[in-house]
């Protein structure tokens, strides 16, 4: 039985291989244990979860308990929400938190609204986490959080014995890996978890054979400056190929229709901390720097030397893109032909 002082991690929709996000959302679980002195366990929810679990069971969680429901098989946020609470029943925790998604940012706060806790969303860090008195429910989980794209940083307090979060992938690592932690099944008895009134239609969503943007290692993204698909975003397309790749863009890429909209990196798009971020023809639009600027190797080409993007690269190329990313391509090809 879960006690007070233990944190409880949600993953889900579950998917093998486990996503980074998910992973570093266990730091943060292993971080709030030590804080309070218990331990912290992981959830993972979906027709997925058998698969995530042995994933996520060498990172230290002391159980991983897996839940798998015929309501669960496509996502809707009232049965994953339904789920969760129903796992929590005689279960106690003093925190409960998960990476923010886009899954997760539908049905944490409905999870928070049954359990009438407080939460916080993409949070950055967790700054301390107590509970004083436990009979008064009486305790405090201190947070940090980026708001004003990023400009500024807010500490929220949420009060009371269970507090519910969601973090930021970027700014947690995941706990190292070791002996297995037991994997535990748990069935539900509840017959339907569904919305009676809602049901899942279907998915659209562009196929693409390069690797997803959230995950990730190297990610090329296209900007204004590329000057639309029949010009600059090719090259864009061709550099993120031979590099293995993600293809991610800017809002104003999106806007005009030269790509679609689940490319975009930004506050309206996703958050991303790839190994390598490369920025063609974009400008640095503050909404654009709050998705990458804690990429670890930021480099950009831009022949306007004021732009923004320039501030927050590692590496910052002065050029004509049409120039410098054919002679980039190149350089490429010869150094893979030679390796």
């Amino acid at each position: 039985m879960a006690e007070h002082s233990d944190i409880l991690i949600v993953i889900g929709p579950a998917s093998s291989p486990v996503k980074k996000g998910d992973l570093a959302a266990l730091g943060l679980g292993k971080a709030a244990s030590e804080k309070t002195g218990g331990a912290f366990d992981a959830l993972v929810l979906g027709p997925h979860a058998a698969e995530a679990a042995a994933e996520v069971a060498p990172h230290g969680a002391r159980t991983v308990f897996t839940l798998d429901h015929p309501d669960l098989a496509t996502y809707t946020a009232e049965a994953y929400a339904r789920a969760a609470h129903a796992f929590l029943d005689g279960r106690t925790y003093r925190l409960i938190a998960a990476a923010t998604s886009s899954s997760t940012r539908e049905y944490l706060p409905r999870l928070a609204v049954r359990l009438d806790a407080p939460m916080a969303s993409d949070v950055l860090a967790l700054d301390d986490i107590a509970l004083d008195d436990v009979a008064a429910g009486d305790g405090t989980a201190t947070f940090t959080r980026a708001v004003f794209v990023g400009n500024l940083l807010s500490t929220v307090e949420l009060s009371g014995a269970l507090a519910i979060a969601t973090c930021r992938a970027s700014e947690f690592d995941p706990p190292e890996t070791g002996a297995a932690s037991p994997v535990e099944a748990v069935a539900l008895s509840d017959a339907s978890l569904a919305h009676p009134r809602k049901k899942f239609v279907s998915t659209s969503q562009a196929k693409t054979e390069r690797p997803e943007l959230t995950e990730a290692e190297v990610v090329v993204t296209a900007g204004r400056g590329t000057k639309g698909p029949d010009k600059g975003i090719p090259l864009a397309e061709e550099l993120a190929d031979l590099l293995g790749a993600a293809l991610g863009s800017t809002r104003a890429v999106v806007d005009a229709g030269w790509l679609p909209n689940e490319f975009q990196v930004g506050q309206t798009g996703k958050i991303i901390a790839p190994k390598l971020y490369i920025a063609i023809g974009v400008s640095g639009a503050i909404q654009h720097l709050a998705g990458m600027r804690n990429s670890k190797t930021i480099v950009a080409i831009n022949k306007d030397p004021e732009a923004p993007i320039f501030e927050v690269a590692d590496f910052g190329l002065v050029a004509d893109l049409f120039e410098a990313v054919p002679e980039l391509i190149a350089k490429v090809r010869e150094l893979r032909r030679e390796a």
